[in-house]
């Protein structure tokens, strides 16, 4: 009789996989030191960065079929060999003081073995987890949020001891040594698999254990659903994104933070960030996927039209923190909303598309914020606009319930025609 893996176990395996690849939002410890060691200017270094994500979502998009056709373990260790030769490389590109080949091995390489890593455990871990999609999802997107406050003062440390280069190379072979251990545990759950209980839960019609459809990634594309999804996660990870990309110097301007005050401050709120990844997925599985996002969008729709008028210290750093959570839930409920709707029979591959929002946002996001900064000397004017954009998504996240509930009626119409 085959032995059934532990799901807690798999669950951490895609942490270690996560906590690995999210050490991309720390390049900033990076760009000075490049700056100053090749004369570099600061647009040129945050290229890479800007690579590394567009390719990231461009490789979620291609890769999500082999995801599902060749499993887990497989593609996770395909992001292993991408990110670990990706991050080593770009050891030998600062020695040669090669931006080309940095742009080659960090960008281009390690943001395909971001890619293949962000989806390859997820999806994995939404069929492990029928019963808790969100807490599951929340755990390993959590690792990649959390991952930049874990990889930041060791990149610091190592730069500082050792040098750039050096410090790439060890970096480059740790991710990967961590990055394959955990692929090597990572499996589908054998079929037709349930954890204990949940099949009496099914059978009592519990509508939030229930799959709407089961599709595949070339079906699912051709429902308005798909674009309801892929238009709200935009819109949350663009006005997320800019905020992040922008809020040191926003606390400065706003509240009168100084340098050192507000690099702590994003500190801070990069465990927020973490926070709420976890925690909004968790409350997902209780108040459903459809009613998390309308809440995202009502509280950022206030928040942001509020920010630009407030001056006093605690409430700016109170709204910022409930913002970065905002942000990071959008992350981490998506794949469970992407089960809920399509099932899990090819959820890597749509997931995969749906993350192509990912890379277009992570471009006009900041872009759009430093294009305001320097059209009207300040990055608060951008945010009125944004809270007209959470408007939009409002309205998109009240409509897919129009979608919902024709599903569900469906269903129910199915079930009675079967009955008879």
């Amino acid at each position: 009789m085959e032995k059934i893996k532990n799901r807690w176990l798999i669950a951490a395996s895609a942490v270690g996989i996560h906590i690995s690849i999210g050490s991309v939002y720390a390049w900033s410890n990076f760009t000075n030191p490049l700056i100053q060691q090749f004369g570099w200017t600061a647009s040129q270094v945050q290229f890479t960065f800007s690579l590394a994500i567009l390719f990231l979502g461009l490789s979620a998009a291609f890769m999500g079929h082999f995801v599902e056709k060749h499993g887990p373990r497989k593609s996770g260790l395909v992001a292993a060999v991408f990110f670990g030769i990706g991050t080593f490389g770009s050891g030998f590109a600062v020695n040669l003081e090669s931006l080309n080949l940095l742009y080659l091995c960090y960008g281009v390489l390690g943001g395909i073995g971001l890619g293949v890593g962000y989806i390859a455990p997820v999806s994995t871990l939404v069929k492990w987890f029928p019963d808790r999609r969100g807490l599951a999802t929340g755990l390993a997107i959590m690792g990649f949020g959390f991952a930049a406050a874990i990889s930041s003062p060791i990149m610091n440390s190592l730069i500082q001891s050792v040098g750039t280069a050096k410090t790439f190379y060890i970096l480059g072979a740790a991710y990967f040594l961590l990055m394959l251990v955990s692929s090597l545990y990572l499996e589908k759950p054998p079929a037709g698999w349930m954890p204990a209980g949940f099949q009496e839960k099914v059978k009592a019609s519990k509508s939030r254990y229930t799959d709407l459809s089961q599709l595949t990634a070339n079906e699912a594309i051709k429902t308005s659903r798909f674009y309801y999804l892929w238009i709200m996660l935009f819109i949350n990870i663009t006005c997320g994104i800019a905020i992040l990309s922008a809020a040191k110097p926003l606390a400065q301007e706003s509240i009168g933070l100084s340098v050192t005050e507000a690099a702590a401050l994003v500190g801070v709120l990069g465990l927020f960030n973490g926070l709420g990844r976890i925690g909004w997925a968790s409350v997902s599985d209780y108040i459903g996927r459809p009613n998390t996002y309308t809440t995202f969008f009502v509280l950022q729709i206030i928040l942001f039209a509020l920010l630009p008028y407030t001056t006093t210290v605690i409430l700016f750093q109170i709204m910022l923190a409930v913002i970065y959570t905002c942000y990071g839930g959008g992350f981490a409920a998506i794949p469970a909303y992407i089960g809920d709707l399509f099932g899990t029979k090819q959820l890597g591959a749509i997931h995969g598309y749906i993350l192509t929002a990912w890379a277009a946002a992570g471009l006009a996001g900041p872009m759009f914020a430093a294009w305001i900064k320097d059209t009207t000397g300040s990055y608060a004017n951008s945010l009125s606009f944004f809270a007209g954009l959470f408007v939009i998504a409002l309205i998109v996240s009240l409509l897919i319930r129009r979608d919902i509930r024709k599903l569900k009626e469906q269903a129910v119409f199915n079930q009675e025609k079967h009955a008879y």
